[in-house]
C-alpha cells in the first residue's frame, strides 16, 4: 500500500522544513540549540498539522541520535521503561518522541522523570493542548515549551505546489490548480489536511489534464469525509462544530456534537475547558453567569468523572447555547493589546501612580487622584488612560439586554468622552 502523500513529502532537512521560522529560522532560538548539538527536553505545543512530529524527527537526524517514538494512545509505562532501558544501554544518546503526550496519565508521565533528569533520554513531547494543564509540573519544569503556529497562506501555497508537482509525476497526468480557496479553507492551516485533500481530489478524478476547482474540492471532501480524515483529524472538526453550534445558539446541534465526542472517548475535562473559554469569548457580559456555571461545571467534571459527567456537560452546553451572545470582551482585549503593541509602554498618568515614598509624593505621584468613593454615585470624572490614548474606545457593549444596561450606565458616567 503506497504511503500517504503527507508522509511521502515529509522534509528530510531543516532547510526544507516549512513554517515555524520563529523557532527554526536562521538564528532562531531552537535552531541555535540544534546547531550547538545541545538541545533541552521540550514540549512542542501547537495545532495539528504544524509539523511537530516532523520537527522531532529532523532534530534527531541533525544530531545523529537514536530516535524512539511512542504514541500516548497505545503506549503504557512498560513501553516507556523498555525505551529507557535501550537508551541507557546506548549511553543515553537518544531522543524519545511522544506524540499526544497530553493523553498520558500522571503515572505514565511520572515514569519519564528519572530518565529525563539523568539525561538518559532527551524528551520531545508533542501536544495540541495547553501543557500547563496536561503535563505534570515536575516534568514540565524539566522541559522547554516551544509554541508552533498554523502555517500561513504563503507556506500552504508552497506546500500545495510541491504536492501538485509530485502528483503529476506519480500519475503521469497534467494537473492544474485553477482555484485554491477551497483547499486552503479545508486545511485550516493544517499541512496534513491540505495534502490529504489534494491527494483525495487527484485520486478521485481520473481526467487528464485535471483542472482542480473549488466546487470539485468541496464536493469530493463532503462525499469522502472518512477517507479525507484518514490521518485522524475528525476530532478537531467535531470540536469546531461543537463550539460553533453553541456560538450559533443551537442547543440541539451542540448536544449532538457533545455526544459524538463523548462516544468517541474524548476527555470530559478537555470539553469542559473549551466551555469555560467559550463562556467568556462568545457570551461574556451578555450573561456573566455563563462563566460562573462553566467554571463550576469544570470543577464538577473533574470531581465526578464519567459516565455521570455527561449530564453536567449537557447542562452547561445547552445553557450556553441558549444564552444571549456577546464577543465584546474578546474584542476589547484584542484592541487593547494591539494598541499596546503599536504605542509601546506609554507613561501612566502621574495622578494614577503609586506613591510609596515621601519623594514620590512631593513630585506629584498620585497628587490629583480622585478617590471614587468620596464622590456622589461612587464616580469621579478623571483621565485614566495615557494622554496619547485618551478617549480610545476598547470595550463596545453589544445589543443584548445586559450590555444595553452597561452602555447606558457608561454613557451617563462618561457623557461624550468614549462615544457610548
Amino acid at each position: 500500500m503506497p504511503k500517504p502523500l503527507a508522509e511521502t513529502l515529509r522534509p528530510q532537512s531543516l532547510d526544507n522544513y516549512l513554517g515555524q521560522k520563529h523557532l527554526v529560522g536562521e538564528k532562531a532560538v531552537l535552531r541555535k540549540s540544534i546547531e550547538s548539538g545541545n538541545i533541552p527536553s521540550m514540549i512542542l505545543w501547537g495545532p495539528p498539522g504544524t509539523g511537530k512530529t516532523t520537527l522531532a524527527f529532523l532534530i534527531s537526524q541533525q544530531l545523529d541520535k537514536l530516535f524512539f517514538t511512542l504514541s500516548a494512545i497505545n503506549s503504557g509505562v512498560k513501553d516507556i521503561r523498555a525505551v529507557i532501558e535501550q537508551a541507557d544501554k546506548a549511553g543515553g544518546n537518544a531522543i524519545l518522541f511522544i506524540d499526544e503526550i497530553h493523553r498520558f496519565s500522571k503515572s505514565q508521565q511520572d515514569s519519564l522523570l528519572g530518565a529525563v533528569e539523568k539525561g538518559i533520554i532527551t524528551l520531545i513531547g508533542a501536544t495540541t493542548e495547553n501543557p500547563s494543564f496536561e503535563v505534570i509540573s515536575p516534568l514540565l519544569s524539566r522541559c522547554q515549551v516551544y509554541i508552533l503556529k498554523d502555517l500561513d497562506k504563503a507556506e500552504l501555497l508552497t506546500l500545495l505546489e510541491k504536492a501538485r508537482i509530485f502528483l503529476e509525476k506519480e500519475t503521469g497526468r497534467k494537473i492544474h490548480i485553477k482555484e485554491n480557496t477551497a483547499l486552503l479553507r479545508v486545511s485550516g492551516g493544517d499541512a496534513r489536511k491540505l495534502l490529504n485533500a489534494i491527494e483525495l481530489v487527484v485520486h478521485s478524478e481520473p481526467s487528464d489534464p485535471l483542472e482542480i476547482t473549488d466546487q470539485m474540492v468541496l464536493d469530493l471532501i463532503q462525499q469522502n469525509l472518512a477517507l479525507y480524515d484518514k490521518a485522524g483529524e475528525m476530532h478537531y472538526d467535531v470540536i469546531s462544530a461543537f463550539i460553533k453550534s453553541i456560538r450559533g445558539s443551537d442547543p440541539n446541534a451542540a448536544v449532538y456534537y457533545l455526544a459524538r465526542m463523548l462516544e468517541g472517548g474524548e476527555d470530559p475535562k478537555f470539553i469542559a475547558r473549551r466551555l469555560v473559554i467559550l463562556s467568556s469569548e462568545d457570551i461574556g457580559n451578555a450573561n456573566p453567569n455563563a462563566l460562573l456555571l462553566a467554571t463550576e461545571g469544570f470543577q464538577a467534571v473533574t470531581m465526578i468523572g464519567m459516565p455521570e459527567s455527561r449530564i453536567i456537560l449537557s447542562q452547561i452546553t445547552t445553557y450556553l447555547a441558549c444564552s444571549p451572545k456577546s464577543n465584546a470582551a474578546y474584542l476589547a482585549i484584542g484592541k487593547a493589546q494591539k494598541a499596546v503593541r503599536e504605542s509601546g509602554d506609554l507613561p501612566v498618568p502621574l495622578h494614577l501612580r503609586n506613591s510609596p515614598t515621601k519623594l514620590m509624593k512631593e513630585i506629584g505621584y498620585g497628587k490629583e487622584y480622585k478617590y471614587a468613593h468620596d464622590f456622589p454615585g461612587n464616580f469621579a470624572h478623571q483621565e485614566f488612560l495615557p494622554e496619547k490614548l485618551s478617549g480610545t474606545l476598547f470595550y463596545e457593549p453589544q445589543q443584548n439586554t445586559r450590555e444595553k444596561e452597561l452602555r447606558a450606565r457608561l454613557k451617563a458616567l462618561w457623557k461624550s468622552k468614549y462615544g457610548y
